[in-house]
């Protein structure tokens, strides 16, 4: 198969969000050991499990196409992951460390929804009807934390506020 085909593509960025998904489960769990805010802190210890769910999806899905998941670098998850690394180094007030937390996840969120929705695409364009489904709880899963972030965000946003004196 060539590389500069859609099936080449299909394959390289599968294996570019599979990286990504065990990269967020190393970083999950500092995450929410970060989080003064006990709904923050379960929801991020939720979707590690949820994550962990999103690689044996994807590990699935090799497996039907008798493909290896290794071989590619999320670099860009590493950046976002870096970033939101970095926040935690800060010294910010919890409320505000909270904010930050909420933000550095929604943009992995982002990077996430995006990544899942041409990955289902691309699968049903190439008959993959197996890896549509699969890409699509996934996806379904990530637009969810999406919104939970939101709501939780506009809680968090107002205590970081007041607590810093606006």
């Amino acid at each position: 198969m060539q590389e500069s085909s859609l099936k080449g593509l299909y394959l390289k960025e599968l294996r570019d969000i599979y990286d990504a998904e065990k990269q967020i489960t190393k970083a999950l769990p500092k995450m929410a050991k970060a989080a003064s805010s006990s709904q923050l802190r379960q929801g991020f210890e939720m979707h590690l499990d949820q994550t962990k769910n999103h690689v044996t999806r994807l590990e699935q899905i090799f497996e039907a196409l008798d493909e290896s998941p290794k071989g590619e670098s999320c670099d860009g998850m590493k950046g976002l992951l870096e970033e939101g690394s970095e926040v935690m180094e800060e010294d910010l007030d919890p409320e505000a460390l909270d904010a930050a937390l909420i933000s550095a996840a929604q943009r992995v969120e982002h990077y996430e929804i995006a990544a899942y929705s041409s990955l289902r695409t691309w699968a049903n364009v190439l008959g993959e009807k197996q890896a549509v489904s699969l890409l699509q709880e996934t996806l379904d899963e990530e637009k969810e934390t999406d919104q939970k972030l939101t709501q939780l965000a506009e809680k968090v946003n107002v205590k970081a506020a007041a607590a810093g004196g606006r």
